[in-house]
């Protein structure tokens, strides 16, 4: 209960104080404005451009990332050999620093000396600064997203396969379920909702939360076509230093985060089947 309250409690009704404030970091006096703050978050263009590409990234990373952790974890799990090997190779992303994986993607997505578009040019597709343009530098960014969390959602899957009463297979070939479709939709899904609740709940919380991947590739550019959300909180209480702002900026996270894993738990709790 000390830790809870020291580590969560304290922090966000400080940060709560902070938004009501124009306090500007490093400042000795600070006074009172109410909801001002949140009336200048709403009303901000950028504000609002980087709440738009949050949700998109978000929108592309989730579904990605479970998708191609299922198939992942379905295909290693229908092999017979070199199951570790393959264990390790899609996990090892998740355990990777991401600002180092980081820099790494900056040097293949080069538009002239990188491998992405060098591979491309060899094939006669067209190439692009991939982390220049408008049009794909927030899809770049969620494929790394989707890349980085792919080892995670795999070996989660991977778990509730192995959970799944061989039994239950056997019971629906008995009653028809003869193809591998048949038996994914009647037993492997529906014995998996448990572990789908939890990958999608926690994946989507780490989308929200990309900033290293923004810090160390784009810097929200160009114009603010990559800006996400915690990208917005670190710019306005760091480098321009209006620790008020970017409180309530960090308050309409909070508020946004826990009210979408509310509704997700809620919603995917009734679809979910617990062994």
């Amino acid at each position: 209960m000390f830790f809870l309250i020291a580590l969560f409690f304290v922090p966000v009704v400080t940060v709560i104080g902070i938004a009501l404030t124009d306090w500007q970091f490093g400042a000795r006096t600070l006074s009172f404005v109410g909801l001002d703050n949140f009336s200048e978050v709403f009303g901000d263009r950028s504000f609002q451009a980087s709440l738009q590409n949050t949700f998109l990234y978000v929108s592309i990373v989730v579904p990605g990332t479970i998708i191609l952790g299922l198939v992942i974890a379905l295909l290693i799990e229908s092999g017979k050999s070199f199951r570790t090997f393959y264990r390790a190779v899609h996990f090892l992303p998740y355990m990777a620093t991401l600002t180092a994986m980081a820099i790494a993607w900056e040097a293949l997505l080069h538009p002239t000396i990188g491998l992405v578009s060098q591979s491309l040019s060899a094939i006669g597709l067209p190439t692009t600064n991939w982390l220049r343009d408008e049009n794909t530098v927030l899809p770049v960014l969620a494929v790394l997203g989707i890349w980085q969390n792919l080892g995670f959602a795999m070996v989660l899957f991977l778990a509730g396969l192995k959970s799944i009463p061989q039994d239950l297979y056997d019971a629906a070939e008995v009653d028809g379920a003869d193809a591998w479709l048949d038996r994914l939709r009647t037993v492997t899904l529906p014995m998996l909702g448990p572990v789908s609740m939890f990958v999608f709940i926690v994946v989507a919380l780490k989308a929200f939360e990309t900033f290293d991947s923004v810090q160390v590739l784009t810097q929200g550019g160009p114009g603010n076509s990559s800006e996400l959300l915690l990208f917005t909180l670190y710019r306005e209480s760091f480098q321009y230093l209006r620790t008020g702002y970017g409180a309530s900026v960090a308050v309409v996270f909070l508020i946004i985060v826990v009210s979408l894993t509310l509704i997700q738990a809620r919603i995917m709790d009734r679809k979910v089947h617990y062994q």
